[in-house]
């Protein structure tokens, strides 16, 4: 029989004890944060089009489609449209939503659900799209001031007209309640997924009334404005 000599035996223990507790609760976070890397042979899996209208693996309480639209078009309130937005945009904000940068109790689980090459499958889809959009919801016109508020504050990144640039997905045409909550979102630092803090330096220059003004602007602009050429 073996006799530990060390008076400290019982200590020794407890510490083995908490290492292994933490090192256990480590694996068990990690396992519910990270992204599912793995590809799967789910036949709902197989198109972005029919992960959109099924939601793959996740079932149909996940499809894109229940509150996106079956075109893309969102729902004219807090569900943006998708079609016609950039592919790397849509699967970056995907991943994000699974890692937690972009938090979103809902879309966290839709994307958790897909593995990343789904995500690619998803995002390809929404941007062949052409793009379409709910006409706005309120009809709240903004103050005039709101165009030259938009041209300071957001076009350097966003495009004229909120068309888009390789710095910023586009913006108009998006419902204006959805615009203000994320500007709001950026302002808390609640959504935190756009690298160097850009858009949180921008949102928190920002007034509830201007955030208001600018959501009511971009979401009345249409979706192929005719733009001048520079």
């Amino acid at each position: 029989m073996f006799i530990d000599p060390s008076p400290h035996r019982p200590g020794r223990l407890r510490h083995r004890l908490r290492e292994g507790t933490a090192v256990l609760l480590a694996c068990i976070a990690l396992a519910a944060c990270t992204d599912r890397m793995q590809p799967t042979d789910d036949r709902w899996g197989r198109s972005g089009e029919l992960i959109a209208m099924s939601g793959g693996e996740g079932g149909a309480r996940y499809a894109c489609a229940t509150c996106h639209g079956t075109r893309g078009e969102g729902n004219g309130f807090d569900a943006p449209r998708l079609a016609g937005l950039p592919a790397g945009y849509l699967q970056k904000q995907m991943e994000d939503y699974a890692l937690g940068l972009r938090p979103h109790a809902v879309m966290r689980d839709v994307a958790r659900f897909l593995d990343s090459h789904e995500r690619v499958l998803v995002a390809n889809h929404y941007a062949a799209l052409p793009p379409q959009a709910l006409p706005p919801a309120s009809s709240e016109t903004p103050d005039p001031s709101a165009a030259a508020l938009y041209a300071d504050a957001c076009q350097s990144c966003h495009g004229v007209a909120g068309i888009g640039t390789a710095e910023g997905p586009p913006l108009n045409a998006q419902p204006a309640f959805y615009l203000a909550q994320q500007l709001q979102d950026w302002q808390k630092s609640k959504r935190r997924n756009d690298g160097r803090h850009v858009m949180v330096e921008a949102a928190q220059r920002l007034d509830p009334e201007q955030v208001r003004q600018l959501s009511l602007h971009l979401a009345r602009i249409p979706l192929h404005p005719v733009v001048a050429a520079r």
